[in-house]
């Protein structure tokens, strides 16, 4: 069993920063990648930042730039930091690791970005 717990959501203006973390704990062996997504009302999930085990990563057109991944392996932890917030960055955060072939994903949280 894998247990994901993210924070770090609020609410912030725009051109403000935050920063998600989420924790991973449980049944880990060897995490391959971790990522985070999105979700704004009415849309589909997005993919916002991948970082592979080896410390590669990939990041969606609309965030280069203005966001950051990165991992804690000792504490298997993957952040997201977000900086120059735009009121479209508004949407539900999910993290999300893959063990092997198999994804879990975090619980989601709240990021809002007022104009």
């Amino acid at each position: 069993q894998v247990q994901l717990v993210e924070s770090g959501g609020g609410l912030v203006q725009a051109g403000g920063s935050l920063r998600l973390s989420c924790a991973a704990s449980g049944a880990i062996f060897s995490i391959y990648r971790m990522g985070w997504y999105r979700q704004a009302p009415g849309k589909q999930r997005e993919l916002v930042a991948t970082i592979y085990s080896g410390g590669s990563t990939n990041y969606a057109d609309s965030v280069k730039g203005r966001f950051t991944i990165s991992r804690d392996n000792a504490k298997n932890t993957v952040y997201l930091q977000m900086n120059s917030l735009k009121p479209e960055d508004t949407a539900v955060y999910y993290c999300k690791i893959v063990i092997m072939t198999t994804g879990y994903w975090g619980q989601g949280t709240q990021v809002t970005v007022s104009s």
